[in-house]
């Protein structure tokens, strides 16, 4: 009798282990189907085909420009001005872009966006070549394409929510961010071939040819545009919608501000890595220009690996995505002190990769986050306020490590940024008591989209 009780026992034990397997077996088969089944839609599978060429005709752009005007002028405080000429339109008329574009077709925005970079692209190798290129008119060229860039992205994140469903948004988001981290990877390193083979200005119309591509992407594409006022737009109407873009954010709904905060916090200590990165490679691990490629493709890879795992992962609430940002945050700051100990250089890329998987987590869920709580004719404004704030935070925190690392040495600035990662971390748990009061908020913002549909 124990015997068959003992056999029953076994059987039943054997059958719920299998159940449980079947169960997870099931589970990543129906998050794996997931992000294929939106990569198989029409509208957001094109989308994203145009996101990855244009991703890696930036990455071929980013070296290929420096390297040209460095060629061309051989100053390299000529070279960063072209960096300063490309912040300083999203600084100064970030706001006003999103004011834009809530207020026209996101689809035609985004191909006239890149149709207008692609043709101010091909006249610079072609100026060249008749030799009516100087050096003003390339910095006027890169000014008015990056006027026309700081309106991309808002058009982009705003047309996201309107092509998938609220329960695939952090999905989406993530496999928009891998279009990105392509572009990261591979980006630079065809570039460099490029460059090599055809000379840095030609390379300019190779990427020009991408952003062609990128538009004839979106042709095929139908965005539904939310209804607007109606009124004529006019410098006043510009100022409300922007009056009411900032109410929205810094009044209305406080839940967003503290959002943007910590992910402004996140982002401040990942742009200062990134600048950081090249100035430890160089005084402290002593590498080659080869092994310095080598850690940016770590930090790429990271960025990789959670990217795949936010499109693989089941959709969390607010409150569990605010953990996931401060455990996220919690382990990249870890890990820069964790950097600041490593000697060898196969330690210090395992752990670029861990600081580069934390920063991959928070730009697709907090833009997510963002696009559930916000109205359909606000989207563009809100992530341009977000866009704005968090580019400004992101130049001082460049001068205040770049200023750090030669008065007291890079070890001081990692120092600095893994503790602005810590303060994001503790910032993400200060937030959480808000997540009991979402659900009328995502309630009243589920009907004020429904009105503007």
């Amino acid at each position: 009798m124990e015997a068959q009780e003992g056999l029953a026992s076994h059987g039943k034990r054997r059958i719920g282990s299998f159940q449980m397997k079947r169960n997870a077996e099931s589970a990543l088969s129906q998050h794996a189907a997931g992000w294929r089944d939106l990569l198989k839609t029409k509208d957001f599978g094109w989308l994203w085909a145009g996101q990855v060429v244009s991703q890696l005709g930036d990455g071929l752009t980013k070296v290929a420009l420096l390297w040209f005007v460095y060629s061309l002028t051989g100053s390299a405080l000529k070279m960063t001005l072209i960096g300063v000429l490309q912040t300083i339109p999203p600084l100064a008329f970030g706001a006003f872009a999103g004011v834009l574009i809530d207020r026209v077709p996101k689809r035609a925005a985004m191909i006239t966006i890149d149709l207008v970079r692609a043709a101010l692209l091909v006249l610079i190798p072609l100026l060249y070549a008749l030799g009516l290129l100087s050096l003003p008119w390339l910095y006027v060229l890169v000014f008015v394409g990056s006027l026309f860039a700081m309106a991309f992205g808002p058009a982009l994140n705003a047309s996201v929510p309107l092509l998938v469903k609220r329960n695939q948004l952090v999905r989406a988001n993530a496999i928009m961010q891998s279009s990105m981290t392509i572009g990261q990877l591979l980006g630079p390193a065809i570039s460099g071939i490029l460059i090599a083979v055809i000379g840095a200005q030609n390379v300019l119309y190779v990427n020009a040819a991408a952003f062609v591509l990128s538009a004839l992407c979106k042709l095929p594409i139908h965005i539904p545009h939310p209804r607007s006022s109606g009124k004529r737009f006019s410098a006043r109407e510009a100022l409300r919608d922007l009056k009411e873009g900032f109410r929205f954010v810094f009044i209305q709904e406080r839940f967003l501000l503290l959002l943007m905060v910590s992910a402004s916090l996140c982002t401040m200590a990942a742009t200062g890595f990134i600048y950081m990165l090249p100035v430890f490679g160089e005084r402290v691990l002593h590498t080659t220009s080869v092994q310095l490629g080598w850690l940016w493709s770590a930090l790429s890879l990271g960025i990789f690996v959670t990217t795949i795992w936010l499109a693989f992962k089941k959709e969390d609430g607010f409150c569990r995505r605010l953990w996931i940002i401060g455990g996220a945050a919690a382990v990249g700051g870890a890990a820069v002190f964790a950097l600041t100990a490593a000697k060898s250089f196969v330690l210090a890329a395992v752990i670029i990769v861990v600081i580069g998987g934390s920063s991959g987590l928070v730009t697709p869920i907090v833009s997510a986050s963002l696009q559930q709580l916000t109205p359909q004719d606000l989207l563009a404004r809100v992530f341009s306020v977000f866009n704005t704030a968090v580019m400004a935070l992101a130049m001082i925190v460049m001068t205040a490590v770049g200023w750090a690392s030669d008065r007291f040495g890079p070890f001081t600035s990692l120092v600095g940024i893994g503790t602005v990662q810590l303060v994001a971390a503790c910032s993400a748990l200060v937030v959480l008591p808000w997540c009991r009061q979402l659900p009328d908020t995502v309630s009243k913002t589920t009907s004020a989209k429904k009105r503007t549909a």
